[in-house]
């Protein structure tokens, strides 16, 4: 059986650090796609990797974990230089860094709304906001920085994908199960919405010009 009376502040703590390393890797994939050096492979895996977490944690008035904890920066440029030196050998294998995408949209979702919810309490909007914020504000910049239109934007399900994890995050937590229980589904939910999303090019509708 699953123990899951491990301290809440670890257990956010583990999943932070998962998120950031699964999405400081789409980061250096996308620079590395745009040919850029290995310095705009750091500064693109970092950004992707903590900027969602700073712009909440200014949000919800706390101070970065990305400023006090300098294991998430060093994260991110290790994550950079690995991929600088180990890119070509997994380049076939592209596809399944998509699957870093989806694993870290899953993570930062519910990442995020477990904050707000240590920041102010069961609130569903404040726990979305915090959600959402965590999990597509680094890709958002990453898209900026490569001058792309944001994927949350054009391109299959994404945000919604967060949306619907952290409305199962909140369900579950809302019947008094114990959060690290409901992160992980939340997590899960989130995750596989968003592999489904890709495998079967699931997109909302778009306004038809013709």
């Amino acid at each position: 059986m699953v123990d899951f009376s491990f301290e809440l502040g670890s257990f956010i703590t583990i999943l932070d650090y998962l998120g950031t390393i699964a999405f400081a890797v789409t980061g250096a994939t996308k620079a590395i796609a745009h040919q850029a050096d290995i310095f705009g492979i750091i500064v693109l895996a970092t950004v992707v990797g903590v900027a969602g977490g700073i712009t909440r944690d200014v949000i919800f008035g706390r101070f970065p974990n990305a400023f006090s904890d300098p294991i998430y920066i060093g994260l991110t440029v290790a994550v950079g230089v690995a991929m600088f030196f180990l890119y070509r050998r997994f380049k076939s294998k592209m596809e399944t860094w998509l699957v870093f995408d989806a694993v870290g949209l899953g993570v930062f979702s519910i990442i995020g709304a477990s904050i707000a919810h240590q920041v102010v309490g069961m609130e569903f909007l404040p726990m979305l906001l915090g959600g959402l914020i965590t999990a597509i504000g680094g890709g958002i910049l990453r898209d900026v920085f490569v001058r792309e239109i944001p994927i949350i934007f054009v391109k299959e399900v994404y945000a919604v994908a967060s949306v619907i994890g952290i409305v199962v995050f909140y369900s579950i937590l809302s019947s008094d199960i114990e959060i690290q229980v409901a992160s992980i589904v939340g997590i899960v939910v989130t995750t596989a919405i968003r592999l489904l999303a890709m495998k079967f090019k699931w997109n909302l509708p778009k306004v038809r010009e013709s």
